[in-house]
């Protein structure tokens, strides 16, 4: 096999190395071999071309319409013309698939199933990275910058996936980019007598040696490029946001001293939620065994969300302290509403870790091992230092408060800071949220009676449809158009109720966590994936946080907003009772009505309805899939950083050299930046002329001014002395010289010339020959050892046109 034959193959095996790091967030891994294969077509392709000979960049147009032929062989035959060329319906049916992947992406858990969206973002994402690596590492035979699109696609999906195997997939990527590395040397050594240089004075000849015979800076800087990405490749998974899996990864983050104070700043877990509820296989989360007599009540809370921006409701930034003994008592909760204190013992699953601990409201007391905080405004608890809830046993002691509908009629107004903090909306909140609250709660007395009309008109009269599949939005638009179609899950009831009442002057905020579950022979209560909920609580004084149940077919609706137990007047389009809503999963067993593919239950009890076509089906909204988000983070600072590497490695280079003192290495280390700075103005080193006439050339078409003129023909005066006098005096001063010619250069160039001479230095192009030379060094030094490289600086000896002047 030719060198290039080997460093295609090893790409494609560095490419699948770095692709194995999505195998945690998919089942099954059947994608992986399809993906190699087509991998492995289009790295033949390429090894073909570069045979014949083509151009560089007809290889890779090859290979890029290779790639694209096979994509539409496996996902889109039907509708190719001839089967494999992609026509207008062909790429309609990508756009499709891509939109379906993204979709499923934000809708599933890890480990998502591999639904043919997700299938062609994996393969087209694991094809498009093994063409650019290929390209790099085989096509232009530098395989040390191919690390980085590696590093841009383990990074990606390290920092997607949960803890556990990250390390593993970090040596499997690692060991496949070495591998690359060594290929790369060996296709040197094969041509080991055209790549050692010494300090040639040309433009392709090499780079001037620093003081004493070391290395020059270009050269070190392509040394240190292969530790650089592996170590960026560390760095980049710590600072990605994590995706969670369901409800698993709804988490926040504990941060300050192991005692007093700190903050917490928690993502919206409304992803999760909707993930978690359209999970195919059902999971136990939890179980516990309470003292309560009646746990329909007993809903368990993770987080708050109580600040709406008009993008997203969140939790707010609150400070944390150390989990006291006893919990402080509930805001506003009085003496005279009465309460019932009950015990719970909470297990939870193996697999269940997120950092917000699941409680029952309000709780008194928590007892539980580990490295806990208490948020006193949410009363949460939550996890600091990387404390999840995974597989831990706690004792919960709380407050089942039972308030009737009189005492919340009844309840006085709130403090003021309390209204100002609640009531709080954004002003692209449309309109027509405020105006549908007060046709809704027009009639109602009180606050309570406003609340339990909201209630009453999401879950009973107001025509709504439960579905989960509808986009998770949570935005100032989503709410008004949930509120013109209809339809939505318990997100989009939560947040509109909220959002309404706010809007009536009632303080409101969101609650996520899950149902209470459904009873075990056993008596435990087992809670899972599909018991995950939304709630809004409404503050009233003396009551303190009030929960309600706007979601129809889901949860139960509290007692103390029933028919007749209050002053709601009655309303025509009301039933006179209304049974409790099942507290289990839509799919688990209960009384409601199981309906057809494309029907949905409706929220009127009336049974099942077709679903209507909606406008805009399938955009996103701010709840849409934060993959896109998390790639894009990645990308810009990769390419940013591969933009300013030109700017970054002339700045370095210019340092080192015009440090290098007044002896004759860093005579001729000025002379080599002064040919260096005209070129990249646009001067183009000419090797046949003499220092004095180079020099010359340089003030001509530069067009320096006098001062500058006289400190380019000193530096080119210094440089004969150095190269051709028996004995050469000592030159001082060089260094300003060069940055005198440098500014004079500046000066007479147009802006543009000056731009391209900053962000895209002409003499960059040593960069890559750098790399090259340097990482061949380091493979001579890894792989003969002492003898080779004496041989090495022997052969570079006697290469005619390398030694020095």
């Amino acid at each position: 096999m030719s060198g290039r034959g080997r460093l295609a193959l090893c790409a494609a095996v560095a490419t699948l190395c770095a692709a194995c790091a999505l195998l945690p967030l998919v089942q099954p891994f059947d994608w992986l071999v399809e993906a190699a294969v087509l991998l492995g077509l289009v790295s033949g392709v390429g090894a073909l071309t570069r045979r014949v000979p083509l151009a560089r960049p007809l290889t890779i147009g090859a290979q890029a319409l290779v790639a694209v032929l096979l994509l539409t062989v496996l996902f889109a035959r039907g509708q190719a013309v001839l089967g494999v060329l992609p026509g207008p319906d062909a790429l309609t049916e990508f756009g499709r698939l891509v939109d379906d992947g993204v979709r499923d992406v934000g809708r599933y858990a890890i480990p998502a199933p591999v639904t043919p969206g997700i299938r062609l973002l994996l393969i087209a994402g694991v094809l498009g990275v093994g063409l650019v690596v290929d390209a790099l590492a085989a096509t232009y035979r530098s395989a040390a910058p191919a690390g980085l699109p590696l590093l841009a696609l383990y990074s990606v999906a390290a920092g997607l996936s949960q803890g556990g195997a990250g390390w593993l997939w970090f040596l499997v990527a690692a060991a496949g980019y070495l591998l690359l590395l060594l290929a790369e040397g060996r296709d040197r050594l094969s041509r080991w007598g055209r790549v050692f240089g010494g300090t040639g004075t040309g433009p392709a000849g090499g780079f001037a040696a620093g003081p004493g015979g070391s290395s020059p800076a270009p050269v070190r800087t392509g040394h240190r490029i292969g530790a650089l990405a592996l170590g960026i490749a560390l760095v980049v998974p710590a600072a990605l946001p994590s995706l969670g899996g369901g409800l698993i990864g709804a988490s926040g983050g504990g941060s300050g001293p192991g005692d007093g104070g700190g903050t917490i700043s928690a993502v919206n877990p409304l992803v999760s939620l909707q993930n978690s509820l359209n999970q195919p296989e059902d999971k136990e989360v939890l179980n516990y065994r309470t003292t309560a007599s009646d746990t329909r009540d007993m809903y368990l809370r993770i987080v708050a969300l109580d600040q709406f921006d008009g993008t997203a409701w969140k939790p707010s930034e609150r400070t944390v302290v150390d989990v006291p003994d006893r919990l402080p008592g509930p805001a506003g909760l009085s003496g005279q509403v009465a309460t019932t204190s009950i015990n719970t013992s909470v297990s939870t699953a193996e697999w269940y870790a997120q950092n917000w601990l699941p409680l029952p409201y309000p709780a008194s007391r928590v007892d539980i091992s580990g490295r806990w905080r208490f948020e006193p405004k949410g009363r949460t608890l939550v996890g600091d230092r990387g404390q999840t809830t995974r597989a831990v046993q706690y004792q919960v002691e709380s407050l089942q408060v039972r308030p009737t509908a009189k005492q919340l009629a009844a309840a006085p107004r709130p403090p003021a800071r309390l209204l100002r903090e609640y009531t709080k909306v954004p002003d692209s909140l449309p309109p027509v949220v405020h105006r549908t609250a007060r046709t809704v709660t027009r009639g109602a007395r009180t606050p309570y009676d406003q609340a339990v009309k909201l209630q009453d008109w999401f879950s009973v009269s107001g025509g709504f449809t439960y579905n989960t599949q509808v986009s998770a939005g949570s935005g100032s638009e989503a709410i008004a158009r949930f509120l013109e179609q209809k339809e939505g899950f318990c997100v989009h009831f939560s947040f509109s109720m909220a959002a309404m009442a706010r809007t009536l002057g009632i303080p409101a905020r969101v609650a996520v966590g899950f149902t209470p579950g459904t009873p075990q022979s056993d008596g435990t209560t087992s809670v899972s994936l599909k018991d995950a909920h939304a709630w809004p609580e409404l503050y009233f004084q003396g009551i303190g946080w009030t929960r309600f149940e706007p979601t129809p077919s889901r949860g139960n609706v509290p007692d103390y907003t029933l028919p007749g137990e209050g002053s709601v007047p009655d309303d025509p389009a009301a039933p006179k009772q209304r049974p409790s809503q099942s507290a289990t999963a839509p799919d688990a067993p209960s009384t409601a009505p199981s309906c057809a593919p494309g029907e949905k239950l409706r929220g009127d009890g009336g049974g099942c309805a077709a679903v209507p076509a909606r406008p805009g089906e399938g955009s996103s909204d701010d709840g849409s899939s934060p993959w896109p988000a998390l790639a894009l983070g990645l990308a810009v600072p990769l390419v940013l950083l591969l933009l300013a590497l030109p700017l970054l490695w002339r700045i370095r280079l210019r340092s080192r050299r015009l440090a290098g003192g007044d002896g004759a290495a860093g005579t001729l280390a000025a002379w080599r930046e002064l040919l260096d700075t005209g070129w990249d103005f646009g001067i183009l080193p000419d090797d046949s002329l003499t220092p004095r006439k180079a020099a010359a050339r340089i003030v001509r078409i530069g067009e320096l001014p006098p001062d500058a003129a006289e400190a380019a023909h000193r530096v080119a005066a210094a440089v004969e002395q150095a190269l051709y006098a028996p004995q050469p005096r000592p030159a001082t001063g060089l260094a300003t010289d060069v940055r005198r010619v440098h500014a004079g250069l500046r000066t007479a160039a147009g802006r543009t010339l000056r731009l391209r001479a900053l962000l895209a230095p002409r003499s960059a192009v040593r960069l890559t020959r750098a790399w090259s030379v340097r990482w061949n060094d380091l493979v001579l030094r890894c792989t003969t050892g002492g003898p080779a490289t004496a041989a090495r600086r022997a052969a570079a000896a006697l290469r005619p046109g390398r030694q020095r002047a």
